[in-house]
């Protein structure tokens, strides 16, 4: 017969090989588990943008080139004129600015924006910074077909990446921002406070913003909400 009762010795030697036991088959598992955490690639940040200060910020990324739908290639400052520069944020796929069937959309008053401006030497630009879109209909083929269909008389430029509108802190589309002849920000937001129909709007806050510049009157409001779909950069 086996004989199975241990002595006081061999069961303190049992009991370090049951302790040492534990701790190897603990160490397999955090390697096995926890390892992988420490090593695997963390997900980027997400992208965040910081709008710009009225009164304090100036044209950001000024003299980068940007291709216009002519293929030329412009900047900002290129586009500037004496007495300052209408930026604005714009697209081909959104309904706040080419119109829906219950609104009329901001697009079909850029003309009357650039008009106006004109006669004051204020410069003014478009600007499509929907990155996400650039297969369909914000493409720039895209662009340069609605840029030829609704006759723009101003630069449309395409903004590879989004740079530009990061920059700006832009959000949507339509987004404007207005710089004084120094570069400095004077207004944002939107262009009126009624997306449907010119006839309706109560508030022509670019326009009267444009007007009290060109008078070197303060701009109030300086600032307006911005309605309309969020820019698509990822």
């Amino acid at each position: 017969m086996v004989n199975l009762i241990c002595s006081p010795a061999e069961n303190v030697i049992l009991s370090f090989k049951i302790l040492f036991m534990k701790v190897v088959l603990s160490s397999i598992f955090i390697y096995l588990n926890i390892l992988p955490l420490l090593t695997t690639t963390p997900p980027p940040p997400t992208t965040t943008t910081t709008i710009l200060t009225i009164n304090e910020s100036e044209i950001p990324l000024k003299g980068v080139k940007l291709r216009n739908t002519n293929d030329q290639m412009l900047s900002l400052e290129d586009i500037k004129g004496d007495n300052g520069l209408i930026v604005i944020f714009s697209a081909n796929s959104c309904p706040f600015v080419v119109g829906s069937k219950s609104a009329e959309g901001w697009e079909g008053r850029y003309s009357g924006i650039y008009e106006e401006a004109s006669k004051k030497d204020v410069g003014m630009v478009l600007i499509n910074s929907n990155h996400a879109m650039r297969a369909s209909k914000d493409s720039f083929a895209e662009m340069q077909a609605r840029a030829k269909t609704k006759n723009y008389q101003w630069p449309y430029l395409f903004d590879e990446g989004a740079k530009v509108a990061d920059a700006f802190g832009a959000r949507t589309t339509p987004h404007v921002f207005l710089f004084d002849k120094d570069g400095i920000l004077v207004y944002r937001g939107a262009i009126d406070d009624n997306v449907k129909s010119p006839e309706k709007v109560k508030n022509h806050y670019l326009k009267n913003a444009v007007e009290n510049l060109a008078k070197g009157l303060e701009i109030s409001p300086n600032s307006s909400r911005n309605i309309g779909c969020s820019i698509k950069r990822h």
